[in-house]
């Protein structure tokens, strides 16, 4: 059986040692490995010692890698499990790595699903499919993702989309109320808001406006279709594009032939 010859402490990292059989390098370990397995000189080890003496050091040096990598912010364990096989450990090393960091403490999904999902709900206006399709990005299981969604109320992810809508419809004066309802339908959607909860909030949608106001949003968007219509169409053909895109729009006819005649008008002062 091999014998350990010597043992020295790495330069660079003062926790590790070099462990030398028959008098030539064979592996390293963590301090904590070898206070465990006693190693010290002269003792003798079997193939099978070496073997879990080295299949222990990965564990231990697995269990400091994911330690750092918390350090920064709290995990799911499929981050972990992602991070250590980008350091080629066993299937088998990062497991028992996982058990370790549960024992202590250091790694809960449930934990951390929880602190995921407050930061999403008070630092971004995230609806929740948005915060599922996170969740699971982050290999959190379906059950726990369901038990944390759920502790928000309907109504809740209404009043939060009420205010995605409101903020819609201010920065978008210069559109035809139909036209900011599908803006607000796109965006809710696409910030993870359920068809249910969209629906009633456009269905509670009500656009104010004086009449300057709406002019002046029809006016706009008869200057944009002006500009892509009237190089190419003239006279009735040019009227016609003019009125079934501003219809498409949801201005009405009246507000249409009038924003029509002031361009006509404006064009005939130039």
């Amino acid at each position: 059986m091999p014998v350990i010859t010597k043992i020295t402490r790495q330069k660079r990292n003062e926790e590790r040692y070099n462990i030398f059989l028959d008098g030539v390098y064979a592996f390293s370990v963590d301090e904590a490995v070898l206070v465990q397995y006693q190693l010290q000189k002269n003792k003798e080890l079997t193939d099978f010692d070496i073997g879990e003496i080295e299949y222990e050091d990965e564990i231990r040096k697995g269990f400091n890698k994911a330690l750092v990598y918390l350090s920064y912010r709290m995990r799911s364990e499929k981050e972990i499990e992602d991070h250590l096989k980008e350091y080629e450990m066993g299937d088998a090393a990062i497991s028992e790595t996982l058990h370790k960091l549960r024992h202590y403490g250091y790694v809960n999904d449930q934990s951390f699903a929880q602190a995921f999902y407050n930061t999403q709900i008070n630092t971004t206006d995230k609806g929740p499919i948005q915060i599922k399709n996170g969740l699971r990005e982050k290999g959190v299981s379906n059950d726990i993702i369901e038990t944390v969604i759920s502790e928000t109320p309907e109504e809740e992810w209404n009043d939060r989309a009420i205010g995605i809508m409101e903020k819609v419809v201010k920065k978008n004066q210069k559109l035809s109320p139909l036209q900011i309802k599908k803006k607000a339908q796109d965006t809710l959607a696409r910030k993870g808001y359920s068809g249910q909860t969209v629906a009633f909030v456009l269905a509670n949608l009500t656009i104010e406006r004086d009449e300057d106001d709406q002019k002046a949003a029809v006016l706009t968007q008869a200057k944009k279709a002006h500009n892509k219509y009237s190089r190419k169409f003239a006279g009735f053909e040019y009227e016609q594009k003019m009125k079934q895109t501003l219809y498409r729009k949801g201005f009405s006819m009246d507000e249409i032939e009038w924003a029509i005649e002031e361009l006509n008008a404006n064009e005939d002062m130039d």
